[in-house]
């Protein structure tokens, strides 16, 4: 079970020196805008990923006039340290030196709830696949080696496209084959999982978020053709072989796990078709099926909500942290305050954020 006990952010935009000893059930952060709100959700899902869901450039993230960020908190009895500038990456479990930021997204499994990371419903393939692949990931933790081969063989292959040079290529085609095999085979298993949890009865209550009597669905494209079997090694060959002449004129491989994407269904109407707000709900709807499916399998993810009253009124707010409450997950949850938020103070504990400072109220 993942709770932070304990939490020091002594450099991270423009939080600075802020020490926290969050509570165990709800923790809200009351500011307006421009305050540091987003920026301690973004530090927190730093923390836990070893990199930011809203920038790629370490500068962005880095206080100004200073050289590194530095965050570190005590997680299940365990302390982290993670010190980074733009040469050097420190990670630190109780002092020991760590090498892998998988590593960190176990000891913290976070789930992430921010208008700023993007909608999973209506949202593009690479946001739908990093849904998917953190879910992946907390049930078959050992697929990361599958994930990092695939990878590698990916660029080799687009080098050799890129240089014209088909001598290895074959090689590295029946790679992708095998490594494509074990992805889309344990991402398929995963979306069973996420659709046998959907019908569960303790999921009932989240649906009152769109309504009890809408029909929910969604579907795996793994990435490759229909009339290519994505669980079967030759298959998959024979179309890499017979397309050979094609990825080499784009000089990619345009086709692989690495291009899947789920389709999500509301009402039998494709994601697309759905207003913004109904993609949002929905958003929210599956990133918490998941929470629900990893704490049914003893994993209690954090749960990270930025700006929670945008576009939901009380009583959605309700549901939603009532449901959370149930499932005894930590919950981080930013919001403006420009309109009263009815949470229980026995099992909550609200702070005041006012130019990057943070004052419990």
């Amino acid at each position: 079970m993942a709770i932070i006990e304990k939490l020091h952010i002594l450099r991270f935009r423009n939080l600075d020196n802020q020490y926290l000893e969050p509570n165990t059930n709800i923790n809200l952060f009351i500011g307006g805008n421009g305050q540091g709100k987003t920026n301690l959700i973004e530090a927190l899902y730093y923390l836990g990923h070893n990199r930011s869901f809203k920038s790629k450039n370490i500068k962005d993230v880095v206080p100004f006039e200073k050289e590194f960020l530095q965050i570190d908190a005590v997680v299940d009895d365990v302390r982290v340290l993670l010190k980074k500038s733009k040469n050097k990456n420190t990670i630190l479990f109780n002092q020991q030196k760590v090498s892998s930021n998988s590593r960190l997204t176990h000891l913290m499994p976070i789930q992430i709830i921010s208008p700023d990371r993007g909608f999973v419903v209506g949202g593009p393939p690479k946001l739908k696949r990093s849904y998917l692949d953190w879910g992946v990931f907390h049930v078959k933790p050992d697929l990361l080696k599958t994930y990092k081969s695939y990878n590698k063989a990916l660029k080799n292959i687009n080098t050799l496209l890129t240089n014209n040079n088909t001598k290895q290529l074959d090689y590295w085609l029946i790679q992708i084959a095998t490594l494509s095999v074990e992805i889309s085979s344990a991402r398929a298993d995963y979306i069973q999982k996420l659709k046998k949890t959907l019908k569960k009865p303790q999921f009932g209550p989240l649906k009152e978020l769109i309504k009890q009597n809408n029909k929910f669905d969604f579907h795996l494209q793994t990435g490759w053709t229909k009339d290519t079997n994505h669980i079967d090694q030759e298959s998959i060959y024979k179309y890499l072989i017979k397309n050979r002449g094609s990825f080499a004129k784009l000089k990619h491989l345009n086709y692989g796990p690495h291009k899947a994407t789920i389709d999500y269904y509301f009402n039998n109407q494709n994601e697309q078709h759905l207003s913004r707000g109904e993609q949002k709900k929905l958003s929210i709807f599956y990133w918490i099926l998941q929470v629900l499916m990893l704490v049914e399998l003893n994993i209690k993810p954090i749960v990270l909500i930025d700006d929670i009253s945008s576009e939901l009124d009380q009583e959605k707010i309700d549901l939603i942290l009532g449901f959370l409450i149930k499932l005894e997950v930590q919950i981080f949850a930013t919001d403006i305050g420009n309109k009263p938020l009815s949470v229980d103070k026995k099992i909550a504990t609200i702070y005041q954020i006012d130019k990057g400072i943070i004052v419990k109220k």
